[in-house]
């Protein structure tokens, strides 16, 4: 049977005699929980983990299309779609989408995730030739003008290929490359990072019931399986992050019980990247029923994440997002020194 283990993250405190630093951050543990499948919880110190464990949960992660991963990582979303959840329509021009890249720089993004398919709930798939064109152009209309990495957010190889093409240096697929394997061999033989996205259902379906035996578990067999196939297929894990899927068929409890136990997810040995930025749950708990009315609650989440170890996070707001996390890490930091 499984075991499983999830480190009790510190952060700004200065670290035990018996702690170990978490993938190589700032961050650190002295103590894990371990768990099996119906079994009851239990501490275990860290120091008393198996080897193979441990240096699952301690290795630093190297730096992946040139961001370090020593430190939370700001990933700016940029939808060039007419109905996304958030900003549908508002990027959707090339000449806005490459302005508002620009405004991102400037905030502090450090990557721009660009996607020409709206991944919200009930949201309809389409045609890979009008995903094409509404995304390659403005990365390559970017990267004519930066060498800020770039991601490409499809389920589609086409898609990958055109945008891989015009410049993008990463492919983040919510499908875990299950929709379109091509994506896969696509990024295994231009040697690209990959993002491995969690998901119950396709967007189309996702919320009308989700369930799970157990949410945390469930989601860490899910990419435990998937990243052994990428590997397979020729990606090295370390060049894999992982994204549990805040959202993507969860119910609101769900979303809180990935984001409470969220540590567990490096024991997987990859940088994580935590997309919460505005959704739907963040409106449920602390007001704002329209999207852009949960800034506050977004970078909350955030903060929570990069307490947690959290490598790379991928919001909507990057100025308010990149201040918050300078604040902390000068703080906690300074305290840890």
């Amino acid at each position: 049977m499984t075991v499983y283990y999830r480190p009790i993250v510190r952060f700004g405190e200065v670290p035990s005699p018996q702690s170990f630093p978490l993938a190589g951050g700032l961050c650190w543990f002295d103590t894990v929980v371990v768990q099996e499948r119906g079994g009851s919880r239990r501490k275990q110190a860290a120091g008393d983990l198996p080897g193979t464990v441990l240096t699952r949960l301690t290795a630093p992660r190297v730096s992946i299309a040139g961001l370090d991963m020593r430190r939370p990582q700001i990933m700016g979303i940029l939808n060039v779609t007419p109905d996304s959840f958030s900003d549908g329509g508002l990027f959707a021009a090339p000449e806005a989408a490459v302005d508002h890249a620009r405004a991102m720089q400037r905030d502090g993004a450090a990557i721009i995730d660009i996607g020409g398919e709206s991944t919200r709930p009930g949201a309809k798939e389409v045609a890979v030739n009008d995903e094409i064109a509404r995304t390659a152009p403005v990365i390559a209309a970017i990267r004519a003008e930066s060498h800020i990495p770039i991601s490409i957010d499809t389920r589609k190889g086409g898609v990958g290929r055109a945008a891989v093409e015009a410049g993008a240096s990463l492919i983040n697929d919510v499908a875990a490359f299950t929709f379109d394997p091509a994506l896969l061999q696509l990024a295994a033989g231009h040697d690209l990072p990959v993002c491995i996205m969690h998901a119950q259902g396709t967007p189309e379906t996702m919320q009308e019931d989700p369930h799970y035996d157990d949410v945390l578990l469930d989601i860490y067999d899910f990419l435990e399986e998937r990243v052994t196939v990428a590997e397979q297929a020729g990606v090295p894990r370390e060049r894999i992050i992982v994204d549990p899927g805040i959202g993507f068929g969860k119910t609101l409890e769900h979303n809180l019980s990935i984001l409470r136990g969220i540590a567990i997810f490096h024991g997987l040995g990859c940088p994580i990247l935590l997309g919460a930025s505005r959704k739907r749950f963040i409106g449920t708990i602390g007001g704002g029923e329209d999207a852009q009315d949960r800034l506050g609650g977004s970078v909350a989440v955030a903060l929570f994440g990069a307490r947690q170890g959290v490598q790379i996070l991928r919001v909507h707001d990057i100025f308010a997002t990149k201040q918050a996390l300078d604040l902390e890490w000068a703080i906690g930091g300074a305290a840890m020194t």
